[in-house]
């Protein structure tokens, strides 16, 4: 089959395009002397090791740099790799924007596999995503989070989760409330198993996570039932065969279930198979074959690294091939939001310009996509301030509660007479880089709780390193887990801490970091009882406004009495809601706070009515309080509580 000359030009899309006769094909290699395009059926004889490229089989330089030819009769799903030959050698490598990469050959071995786009029939017209200021953000990791067989039998021992394995749990993120997923990054990676951060071939979703054409009959059943009760039309066989279907299929089931899907980009640098990064051939590593061993020759990247290869952001076309990558995740996936990791190390090694490019090239594309950027530099409200004189984002990561809180987790585990240190919370409620509701908040995440790293640790281990299921251990938790979702900010949930999940997760599935599914139905209620603190919790979130707002008070902060008391309203509307936290062993009698105004307070939440729940005798105040008390902590009135030990209690008007 020859390549056709002139069907392809500086305009044509990168990568392979589908046409009605054919497919054309176009990649950037501008300092290679040929490049071949090998596909369909006579792509298998070319892995021979004395093949070599004919002419027939030779692209044409467009003179931009790129490459471009068709290919009559390459249809979808058809396999297709680059040849590429330059002064420094010659190889096969695969095409950068691949949407697929196929399961045989495996990877890294694996071909790139003609995709369109538009076979997946999209069911989500109807959806808008939530306010930036409404979401609740539930962090996965695929490969981890679940995986059953045709019975419903837990089998992650047994292989990877996948983006059908999500949908099959989507029913448990819907009654938790939460209004958006954020999944770990899915793009392919080198590695057995990973979390992610090491991807290579950032257009195509990493194989393990997709499902083989045989699996698939099983798992239709239960995504058109979803589909039916949402008065939606079936998908065939024939719709999820494309593993990028799959993926399409998670987002449009969430949306029609009403949740958000934010992934999570890498931009920063990429990184290969073994432990030292090296990256396989057909990588885009030497893409177009200069001269080695320099890495400012390897065309995407510099001799710079962070973990791996920093990309070479002063190459507008490198540039160009990650700003695209993510309108490619916008228009072709319909997702919600990218969260940026390390937008800080992009920023250290000359990547400014870059990062303000991509952020108005994303809201120019969709204004209601969220974009958060991790941003660690000493002048963090650069990471939200427009261009030019910053970098554009809509929100960012937040360390202040974070830190404070867990610290503050750890305080309390010395026992009743330890030292608190409720003002750096407080500080962290109060004292904000940006506007409070741009922070994106989070006690747990991938790093803080991974198995591999130093230090790290789920919030029942800090609370009781000694017994995490103890009533220690289980109502501090609580009582972080109310702070955490009535501060302003953007809260995150990272997979398993809504159940108590007490141990360090790991990508690497023989470890023993997998979440306790089981303990849901176990004997011992305390998952149970604090998923469904955490599902109240939540939905409370939703259904109180001001908790959603930026306006914060702490009116008190005692280390002595253990106590902290938030205040949160709407600026000009009111709505206002009380928030009492107390981290002393003891409960609290008759204890006098201020309150906004008088008259009637209802106690909408106490967590110690989810200690054995529902507990027959938790220390409240049987659901109001009067507020007939003279002015205090700089409020109108006050009233006297009943708070029970390692306890929240949360109050509104009327």
């Amino acid at each position: 089959m020859s390549v056709v000359k002139g069907r392809v030009g500086r305009t044509s899309p990168m990568g392979a395009s589908l046409t009605t006769d054919g497919t054309g094909f176009r990649t950037w290699a501008p300092n290679a002397t040929a490049v071949f395009v090998v596909a369909g059926a006579a792509l298998e004889p070319s892995q021979a090791q004395d093949w070599q490229p004919e002419s027939d089989d030779a692209m044409e330089p467009l003179g931009d740099g790129t490459w471009g030819g068709f290919l009559r009769s390459i249809k979808e799903g058809d396999p297709y790799l680059f040849y590429v030959d330059g002064a420094g050698g010659s190889g096969w490598k695969r095409d950068p924007f691949a949407r697929e990469l196929s399961f045989a050959p495996p990877h890294p071995a694996s071909w790139c596999l003609v995709r369109d786009p538009a076979t997946y029939p999209w069911h989500d017209s109807a959806w808008q995503a939530p306010a930036f200021s409404e979401l609740i953000v539930y962090q996965l990791h695929v490969g981890t989070w679940w995986a059953q067989d045709e019975q419903g039998n837990d089998v992650r021992t047994l292989r990877s989760g996948t983006f059908l394995d999500v949908v099959a749990k989507l029913d448990y993120l819907i009654d938790l409330g939460i209004t958006a997923i954020q999944l770990l990054p899915i793009q392919e990676f080198e590695t057995s198993y990973s979390l992610g951060y090491n991807g290579t071939d950032l257009y195509s979703p990493e194989i393990p996570y997709c499902v083989a054409p045989d699996d698939l009959r099983w798992r239709l059943a239960g995504i058109n039932a979803m589909l039916a009760d949402n008065g939606q039309p079936a998908l065939t066989e024939t719709d999820l065969t494309p593993g990028i279907n799959q993926l399409k299929c998670l987002i449009d089931l969430c949306h029609l279930k009403g949740l958000a899907v934010i992934l999570d980009q890498v931009y920063n640098h990429a990184f290969g198979h073994d432990s030292q990064g090296a990256f396989d051939s057909r990588s885009l590593w030497f893409y177009d074959f200069q001269q080695r061993p320099d890495p400012n020759r390897s065309l995407y990247f510099i001799d710079q690294t962070w973990i791996g290869p920093i990309f070479a952001y002063w190459q507008g076309w490198v540039c160009q091939f990650l700003i695209d990558n993510a309108r490619f995740y916008l228009d072709e996936y319909h997702v919600d939001g990218l969260r940026y990791d390390e937008v800080s190390a992009i920023v250290n090694h000359g990547g400014e310009t870059f990062t303000q490019h991509l952020s108005e090239t994303v809201r120019a594309t969709r204004r209601s996509a969220v974009q958060i950027a991790e941003y660690w530099n000493g002048d963090r409200p650069r990471a939200i301030g427009p261009p030019p004189g910053g970098l554009g984002f809509d929100a960012e990561l937040a360390d202040g509660l974070r830190d404070s809180v867990r610290a503050l987790l750890k305080q309390t585990s010395y026992g009743l007479s330890a030292a608190l240190d409720l003002s750096a919370v407080a500080g962290s409620l109060t004292s904000t880089p940006v506007e409070a509701w741009q922070l994106n908040t989070c006690l747990e995440n991938h790093d803080l709780t991974y198995a591999g790293h130093e230090g790290a640790a789920r919030l029942p281990f800090l609370a009781d390193s000694a017994d995490r299921r103890s009533w220690y251990a289980r109502s501090r938790v609580r009582a972080a887990a109310t702070l955490l979702l009535c501060a302003p900010g953007i809260p995150s949930l990272f997979m398993g801490q809504e159940c108590l999940e007490d141990k360090n997760w790991s990508d690497d599935r023989s470890a023993n970091g997998l979440i306790y599914w089981a303990g849901l139905t176990a004997a011992d209620s305390s998952m149970r009882d604090l998923l469904r603190c955490s599902t109240d919790l939540v939905h409370l979130r939703r259904a109180l406004p001001a908790l959603c707002s930026a306006s914060v008070r702490v009116s008190r902060a005692q280390d002595f009495e253990r106590v902290l008391v938030m205040h949160r309203w709407i600026e000009g509307v009111g709505g206002d809601v009380i928030v009492v936290v107390s981290f002393d062993e003891i409960a609290k009698r008759a204890y006098q706070i201020g309150l906004p105004s008088a008259g009637t307070w209802r106690e909408v939440f106490n967590s110690d009515v989810y200690d054995g729940y529902p507990n027959p005798s938790p220390v409240g105040n049987g659901g109001h309080v009067d507020a007939s008390g003279p002015p205090l902590d700089g409020f109108a009135a006050s009233a006297w509580l009943a708070v029970p030990a390692n306890g929240a209690l949360i109050f509104v008007r009327g």
